[in-house]
């Protein structure tokens, strides 16, 4: 078989990853960058050591970072070796270990400081947009991605739902939210009718500027928030990001189950639907993000099978 061009093979591996759901943004503009360090060095196939070279070029050499690259560039390299044998595969010995973050699960003080601090923004549509974006990811355990893509038309209020469209994998879902939800979401679309100066753009959380927040921007404001809220890091791994809302809910959700003495395994696809997860297995991983969580299902097994074991 003729191995085909660098750069077409790309073309090829992007194409078929993406119709099987996967969005690869990052992806594709790591592999572009390391087709191009390998057609600067006059390769035509991968090797381990340029490989290495390239994941091991940055400045920032954090082991999560190193390991993000690395994983990039060895699923590349497997679809290559279909038409390509030479191509080398870089080994994954010589990383240094990584650890996962701990999430950071917060308090309903917490939540409420955060909140409270929102409101205290400068500028009132920022006041208004942020206090109601931290409030849903709170209470539904969205995305930010998804939360921030959200437009107006999305809101069934009058069904107490919101259409969450081609998320992870290319799913959509519906949420359910509380009626206290509702009303927070129905008066945050009066105060943005009222504060912005483009009260017809279809995006729901808006800038005072009048267009969509962006990921970043809410990523520095929440830093911000944190801080003016009081809210520190617990560790150099824990540390409140927004992302830990989702976290937080997902967590809250299953002490809640344990404690009302609820068949948890049962339910736990459940919740995976409601999160969006593509698969179950990742629902699992939050049964261990909490002390709390794994005394509870120790008790529940030790019940259930008559003692410590």
């Amino acid at each position: 078989m003729t191995a085909i061009p660098l750069r077409a093979a790309l073309g090829e591996y992007l194409a078929v990853r993406r119709a099987l759901g996967f969005k690869l943004t990052r992806d594709g503009l790591l592999l572009g960058q390391f087709v191009s360090f390998l057609e600067e060095a006059g390769a035509t196939t991968v090797t381990t050591e340029l490989a290495l070279s390239w994941i091991t070029s940055p400045a920032k050499k954090s082991p999560s970072w190193l390991a993000m690259r690395l994983s990039v560039v060895r699923g590349f390299a497997r679809f290559l070796q279909a038409s390509d044998p030479a191509t080398e595969l870089p080994p994954t010995g010589w990383l240094p270990p990584c650890r996962r973050t701990t999430p950071y699960l917060y308090t309903e003080a917490e939540i409420a400081a955060l909140m409270a601090a929102a409101r205290r923004a400068r500028w009132p549509l920022s006041a208004a947009t942020y206090e109601t974006l931290i409030g849903l990811l709170a209470v539904t355990g969205m995305r930010v991605g998804e939360a921030i893509r959200l437009d107006r038309a999305d809101l069934l209020l009058d069904d107490g739902l919101l259409s969450v469209r081609d998320s992870k994998f290319d799913q959509s879902r519906m949420v359910p939210i509380h009626a206290s939800t509702v009303e927070a979401l129905r008066d945050y679309l009066e105060r943005r009718r009222v504060l912005s100066p483009l009260p017809s753009e279809p995006s729901l959380f808006v800038h005072p500027a009048g267009n969509r927040v962006r990921y970043e921007s809410v990523q520095m404001m929440f830093r911000a928030l944190a801080r003016r809220a009081g809210v520190e890091a617990r560790s150099d791994r824990c540390r409140p990001t927004v992302h830990g809302l989702r976290h937080t809910f997902a967590v809250n959700t299953l002490v809640g189950w344990y404690r009302e003495g609820a068949d948890v395994q049962a339910r736990l696809p459940q919740l995976s639907t409601f999160l969006g997860h593509a698969d179950v297995k990742w629902t699992y991983w939050y049964l261990s993000a909490s002390p709390e969580l794994l005394s509870l299902a120790a008790d529940r097994l030790e019940a259930a099978t008559g003692g410590p074991r």
